[in-house]
């Protein structure tokens, strides 16, 4: 099979009829075999009705339906895990990604040897309160992923080799990075093509500002993992050793100022009157902690055998 294309949903009914009409026109002028995942992330309204109406009329249509609200990134996660295509595209389906794009993104895969290309909506045409935030976003992850040729992770337009879907796991928020979890994975031949960006035909956007505070907290999760995912007693041990010796040296300062008074004949408080000693000891239980339990934590989150577990309702 050519391409999988995996469409991310959430109460977007009214749309998926035009888009699904235009990505059959755009496979069948190019004569691509695929298939279509339409993942319905818990909809309120007739998205999963509008779905198996256009399964029972196309066989290439295929869907999944949560049982409840999960998010973007699980969706592509259940999405990616059936894809057969030897390229997966995935898109947005509120019609603002165009699938004309599509044959381009094909080539730039197979003829071109790219692993991944994301696309860039050079022109947008979203209300200055979200390109901003955007902006600035961006900047941050080019800088803390170190892809400098990507303008716009967070587009929903990108294309695949199958191998990389295959190897990368999406969960939490996550797609917003999937670039960065394709590198680490060692997918390094990333590339960019400028797209089509419309403006919304249908309904209201689902993403509030919530997200880009949510994406900046993903992104230092997520550069965390990729440096110290495998070996955490190199910061947690590096740091908590640290400030446990340097508060170890206060209190033996302490001391040794204590008995040197004594030895003098010099009058002098007791240890315990001092408040620095109370402040190196909390230091040092601070610095055992951090040591102990920091990298715990991370580790515990890290190996969750029920981060990916969702539950579906309905798959065809």
């Amino acid at each position: 099979m050519d391409i999988s294309v995996i469409v991310p949903l959430y109460n977007e009914a009214e749309s998926l009829p035009e888009l699904h009409a235009w990505i059959k026109r755009v496979m069948d002028e190019h004569r691509f075999s695929y298939e279509i995942y339409f993942v319905n992330d818990g909809s309120t309204d007739d998205s999963w009705r509008v779905i198996e109406e256009l399964h029972t009329a196309y066989p290439e249509v295929k869907g999944i339906k949560f049982r409840r609200n999960y998010g973007k990134s699980p969706a592509l996660y259940c999405g990616f895990a059936r894809a057969e295509g030897d390229v997966v595209i995935t898109m947005d389906a509120d019609l603002q990604d165009s699938p004309d794009e599509i044959p381009e993104l094909y080539r730039m895969v197979t003829e071109e040897g790219y692993d991944l290309v994301s696309g860039y909506k050079q022109k947008r045409y979203d209300p200055l309160s979200k390109t901003l935030p955007t902006k600035l976003f961006n900047a941050t992850a080019r800088k803390v992923s170190g892809i400098k040729n990507l303008h716009d992770f967070n587009c929903g337009l990108k294309a695949y080799r199958r191998e990389v879907v295959k190897n990368i796991e999406v969960y939490g928020e996550m797609h917003r990075y999937i670039p960065y979890l394709a590198k680490n994975a060692g997918f390094s031949k990333i590339g960019e093509k400028v797209v089509q960006h419309q403006a919304r035909k249908y309904g209201t956007t689902k993403f509030g500002l919530d997200r880009f505070v949510n994406g900046y907290l993903d992104l230092i999760t997520l550069w965390f993992l990729s440096r110290f995912g495998v070996k955490p007693m190199h910061f947690f041990g590096l740091w908590g050793s640290v400030m446990f010796f340097i508060c170890l040296l206060c209190v033996m300062g302490i001391g040794v100022h204590k008995l040197y008074c004594l030895a003098h004949g010099i009058p002098a408080p007791l240890v315990t009157d001092s408040p620095y000693f109370f402040l190196a000891l909390v230091g040092m239980l601070l610095g055992f902690q951090l040591f102990l339990t920091g990298f715990l934590g991370e580790l515990i989150s890290r190996n969750s055998q029920e981060r990916n577990n969702y539950k579906i309702e309905k798959e065809f």
